[in-house]
């Protein structure tokens, strides 16, 4: 039941081995020149060398992206691909300044990917599954909670920073990393779906599950942030603070979703006109706004997703247009990730990530199964649900971040683990992901919803 390449879905003609090798030349040439470029050339860090930057990432993304495709690999592993190659720990073509700086379309890219997942969620849809999507929100929260925070607890003798806390302060850590595995990736499980235009019920379920997960993340990070302080910092009692600030956050966040829905399909509808100026000023400017009045801009963006297509007409307008903004921004999106890994902390951290990592995914599929038999799924869900849930990306690195801030007494190990196990969970969940799509034969489906961002496709 695999799947014709994704391309095909697009009109165009298969490719052939020598469409390939024509790429692959043109990969090594691109490569080659700026290699030669960047030895001859003392670093640029000003606008002129980020802006190369940004073209070479492109271009180097969307080829590596069409090699990786005979081997049924997901495109943005080839974006990935590319990033590590072409980054600081490899062969240094493209170096932190850069990164950094090109890292700032992150922001732009998250709510895009908000929007785009948000207006998925078609109320019809999710009605139909909701008693499965509750029960395996609730099995896979518990159970992965639990087992991770066991497995942390048991293996803190393998890792640097918790190897000499007390044993209450260690298992207040081990609850925190009870919370880092319960995330998901809403990016990654889009990217895949931008890809494929896969349709069916593990496209489905798996997009309203790593969606609706994002609320339950925020609701279990205040409350772990709450009850471990006084087993990580002896003397401090437990605090309410961070529970008031959580339904402040919550309800806040639902009420400027609904408003900024109904005002994108007003403009849509009334105007219709520039609207990837209206993304990137919502994608920049409402952002940072948001984070400053502490509120959570991702869930912001998914229920403003939600509403245009639930409550307006506009729906489809608005799917497309992310689709054209969002096909540049994506490939740049996960190049940068790839750029991002910190190969040398990945070398040495690499056993104990690979031990978290192989139990969660374990745990995972070990929840995936008790909850497709409490919510009576079909074989289809059975047997490939999970693999959609393994993907880790820039939401657990934004959750660790705000750990690090609320105990910076656990320095700069904590986050490196976390750094270490999503690196590894962002190089294979997505391939994963892929592979039970195409085995259950839901990307050899034209998908008539067309409604997701045609990632490196134009032809």
């Amino acid at each position: 039941s695999d799947s014709a390449p994704a391309v095909r879905h697009h009109g165009s003609a298969p490719k052939g081995p020598l469409n390939h090798l024509t790429h692959a030349v043109a990969l090594v040439i691109l490569f080659g020149v700026l290699y030669a470029t960047t030895r001859s050339v003392p670093n640029d860090h000003g606008p002129a060398g980020t802006i190369a930057s940004i073209g070479f990432l492109l271009l180097a993304g969307t080829l590596a992206s069409e090699l990786v495709e005979p081997l049924r690999l997901p495109h943005l592993s080839g974006y990935i691909l590319a990033g590590i190659i072409a980054g600081p720990h490899v062969l240094r073509l493209v170096d932190h300044h850069a990164v950094e700086e090109i890292s700032r379309v992150n922001t732009l890219a998250l709510a895009l990917i908000a929007l785009a997942g948000g207006a998925e969620l078609r109320i019809d849809i999710v009605k139909k599954s909701l008693k499965s999507l509750l029960l395996h929100n609730l099995v896979q929260t518990v159970l992965v909670f639990v087992v991770m925070t066991g497995v942390f607890y048991s293996a803190r003798s393998l890792v640097p920073f918790a190897a000499d806390l007390s044993t209450t302060a260690a298992f207040g850590v081990a609850i925190l990393w009870g919370v880092i595995a319960v995330t998901r990736s809403p990016s990654a499980v889009l990217g895949i779906l931008s890809q494929t235009r896969a349709t069916g019920p593990v496209a489905l379920n798996t997009l309203a599950f790593v969606m609706t997960s994002d609320i339950i993340v925020i609701v279990v990070t205040a409350i772990a942030l709450s009850t471990v302080r006084p087993l990580i910092e002896p003397g401090t009692t437990m605090s309410m603070h961070e529970i008031e600030l959580l339904g402040r956050e919550i309800l806040g966040s639902i009420s400027i979703g609904t408003t900024l829905g109904l005002a994108l399909a007003a403009y849509m509808r009334l105007i219709g006109r520039q609207l990837i100026l209206v993304f990137v000023a919502l994608g920049f400017g409402a952002t940072e706004v948001l984070r400053y009045l502490r509120f959570d801009a991702l869930l912001v963006f998914v229920v403003a997703g939600f509403v245009v297509t639930n409550l307006s007409k506009q729906g489809e307008k608005l799917v497309h247009a992310v689709e054209d903004a969002a096909s540049v921004v994506f490939v740049l999106f996960f190049a940068t990730a790839g750029a991002h890994l910190d190969l040398p902390l990945l070398r040495m951290m690499w056993p104990v990530a690979l031990l978290f990592g192989a139990s969660r995914a374990l745990v995972t599929w070990v929840a995936s199964r008790i909850g497709n038999r409490l919510a009576d799924d079909p074989p289809v869900l059975r047997k490939y649900a999970w693999c959609g849930l393994v993907s880790q990306a820039g939401l657990t690195l934004g959750i660790s971040l705000t750990i690090e801030r609320a105990f910076p007494a656990l320095g700069a190990g904590f986050r490196a683990l976390v750094v270490g196990c999503v690196a590894l969970n962002e190089v294979f969940g997505p391939i994963l992901f892929k592979y039970a799509l195409d085995r259950s034969g839901e990307t050899a489906v034209e998908a008539s919803r067309g409604s997701l961002p045609n990632i490196g496709h134009h032809g």
